[in-house]
């Protein structure tokens, strides 16, 4: 079984999205999120899947997880059940959880680590991650990132395993 991990990036009210997209631009979380999740299988909802700026994203094998078995994404594998896509990758060494909200909810008290950028602004939004017990979670890395002239709010990038 491979290591599973959430990537989220979450406001300060835990919004990760809004009319299906991100309320926020901060090019170096997009950079994070590449560099962390390359070569890896992602694992994604369909309407995550229909929010990516690029399909599919480069470098991992995309699954989408989707109840409509005629649904088709060219270059990404379709899956009608998170159990399904996890078989899908089976023989990885870790899978990546990139959303949306309702994956996140039914994968958080299984998953083994969690990528969080801690984007430092309230933002107004209609999508939120699940609250964590920070009982369960050990950080093991915390890395800030200021607000700059490409990136308009300050980001905390933490990395935690399940305790």
């Amino acid at each position: 079984m491979p290591t599973l991990a959430i990537i989220v990036a979450t406001a300060n009210n835990n919004v990760i999205g809004k009319g299906n997209d991100i309320p926020w631009y901060c090019p170096a979380d997009l950079q994070y999120f590449k560099r962390t999740t390359l070569g890896a299988p992602v694992l994604m909802g369909r309407k995550t899947w229909d929010s990516l700026k690029i399909q599919p994203l480069p470098g991992r094998k995309n699954i989408i997880i989707t109840r409509d078995s005629d649904f088709t994404a060219e270059g990404g594998e379709i899956v009608t059940s998170i159990a399904q896509g996890l078989a899908q990758v089976a023989d990885a060494d870790k899978v990546f959880i990139i959303g949306g909200a309702t994956i996140y909810e039914q994968l958080i008290d299984v998953v083994d680590e969690l990528y969080i950028t801690e984007v430092e602004a309230d933002i107004a939004g209609d999508r939120y991650f699940p609250e964590i017990n920070q009982q369960e979670w050990i950080l093991n890395t915390r890395q800030p990132y200021p607000a700059d002239e490409k990136n308009p709010h300050a980001m905390v990038f933490t990395h935690y395993l399940r305790a």
